[in-house]
């Protein structure tokens, strides 16, 4: 993990469940490809990185940068990118 960043319980669960290598969390936040500021209701930070071992497949990693240090609050493979 990336230092800065820690892992909320539902991220860690939705890693195992999808299948997320802890590797491409790191490659997201660490290179994102994007950075959304402000990107939902709640103020969230999402980096998105495109993933070339998984199908060129979109990783957002939905950050809460109000905390110290920030923290993941879930990430998923996101269809919606192109």
């Amino acid at each position: 993990m990336i230092d800065g960043f820690e892992l909320s319980e539902h991220a860690r669960h939705q890693m195992r469940e999808r299948d997320i290598q802890p590797a491409w969390l790191d490659e997201a936040l660490s290179a994102p490809e994007q950075i959304l500021l402000f990107a939902d209701p709640h103020g969230n930070t999402h980096y998105l990185k495109r993933i070339l071992d998984f199908e060129n497949r979109w990783l957002r990693v939905v950050v809460n940068p109000n905390v110290a240090p920030n923290r993941v609050v879930t990430l998923f493979f996101d269809r919606r990118v192109r």
